[in-house]
């Protein structure tokens, strides 16, 4: 494989933790790289590599999949079915991404972000479906960090050195190997993250190992335009309606949609750390955080983050209702969708917080001891809601509209993360 570098112009800040919690600087001469791997213009089905490839056939319609971590591998199973169509040893804590093309999940390894080859797609208007495979390619990584899928994008962050990569999410679909990628480095690494915008421009995140800061935003030719420095601690990051870009800070939310905006929390510490987007709705769900010293993970509020009137809003669960990290989510409509330490989905209409509905799916349980050990998860897919639940080795496929549990899979190993793919 040739890989070729050719300096495109000047970029980037960052820094580093695979942790979901937190931890200014002038502007930053850097070098984006456009790297050429081997690639095809071939169809899918007839180019793609591997044993997810040669064992396709064509479905009637997409098959999406559900991919868990756990220790010692990962599960792929079937979305309608919960069955189990592949388990795939790896070594290590793992967390897993949708890279964003309905096909492939980004694995978290010490090399970096690794392509687990989920064995279904969609080319053209006709669906395959084949086996799993855990492939050798891997954008490589110091510790990667967050994965960010936008517009026609995906962006990697490498929380080791800063480095952000970026590649156009299809051409992972269809490359035979790694697709063709941008790069941009920084001077201090950090825990970070990035978006791409529709139109080139890229926003990251500053900070160094110390501290984070806020969010600089870069042209299309990597140039540094604008800076905000007012969003201490700064995590989390999604997309909403218009192309507005929304990150969490530990007093409030920093908003850009060609210029920023911060909207402060109503109390003295309240962090925003995960944001939860659909870009056919203004409105962005936050986890929200009132007590800096709150010990453990759970939390008992959630923010609704109303870009289009620039409102911050905290809204209380029910009584006895907690959650974490790895459970909010959104509903096909943009409803707030909270998988509650009572063990039941709550849904909330997504501007003014009130409660539409609660339906209960697994048994009660505790927060975690840390962050990454195994407890329930929640994903939405068209309307889905795929529900772990480690206690039992266990995931449901809950139907949001009626709040029917369609299908249980009973595992051989205790769920960890999830990711679900469109097929």
């Amino acid at each position: 494989m040739l890989i070729i570098g050719i300096v495109v112009s000047k970029v980037s800040a960052m820094n580093s933790s695979r942790s979901p919690f937190p931890v200014g600087v002038a502007g930053l001469g850097v070098t984006a790289l456009l790297l050429t791997g081997c690639s095809s213009d071939d169809s899918t089905a007839d180019a793609a590599e591997g044993t997810a490839a040669s064992s396709a056939a064509e479905v009637p319609t997409a098959q999406p999949r559900v991919t868990l971590t756990y220790d010692g591998g990962l599960l792929v199973l079937d979305a309608d079915t919960l069955e189990v169509v592949g388990d795939l040893p790896i070594d290590g804590f793992t967390r897993v991404n949708p890279a964003g093309d309905g096909r492939h999940v980004l694995v978290t390894t010490d090399e970096g972000f690794q392509v687990l080859d989920t064995g279904v797609w969609t080319d053209g208007g006709t669906s395959y479906a084949g086996d799993p495979e855990l492939t050798d390619d891997v954008f490589a990584a110091d510790t990667a960090g967050h994965v960010v899928v936008h517009g026609d994008r995906t962006v990697l962050f490498a929380d080791g050195t800063g480095d952000i990569t970026s590649f156009e999410t299809a051409a992972l679909r269809s490359s035979e190997g790694l697709p063709e990628t941008e790069e941009w480095s920084s001077e201090a690494a950090h825990h970070g993250v990035a978006i791409e915008l529709t139109d080139g421009t890229m926003l990251s995140t500053l900070g160094d190992s110390e501290s984070r800061s806020g969010v600089r935003v870069l042209d299309a030719d990597g140039t540094e335009v604008d800076r905000a420095e007012n969003c201490p601690g700064v995590h989390g990051e999604g997309t909403v309606a218009g192309e507005v870009a929304v990150f969490g800070c530990e007093d409030g939310v920093l908003l850009y949609d060609g210029a920023f905006t911060k909207l402060d929390a109503p109390d003295e510490f309240g962090r925003t750390g995960n944001v939860f987007t659909t870009e056919s709705s203004p409105v962005a769900v936050g986890d929200y955080k009132s007590d800096p010293d709150l010990e453990g993970y759970l939390l008992s509020d959630i923010a609704l983050v109303d870009t289009a009137s620039d409102r911050l809003q905290v809204v209380p669960l029910p009584d006895g209702v907690r959650y974490t990290f790895r459970d909010l989510a959104r509903g096909p409509e943009g409803e707030a969708v909270v998988l509650g330490s009572d063990g039941a989905v709550h849904v909330l209409d997504e501007e003014s917080g009130q409660l539409l509905a609660s339906h209960p799916v697994i048994d009660a349980w505790e927060g975690p001891a840390e962050w990454q050990d195994p407890h329930p998860a929640i994903k939405v897919l068209d309307g889905i809601a795929y529900v772990t639940e480690p206690a039992a080795n266990a995931v449901h496929a809950l139907d949001l509209a009626s709040g029917e549990v369609l299908a249980t899979g009973e595992l051989d190993a205790t769920p960890n993360e999830i990711a679900v793919v469109t097929g």
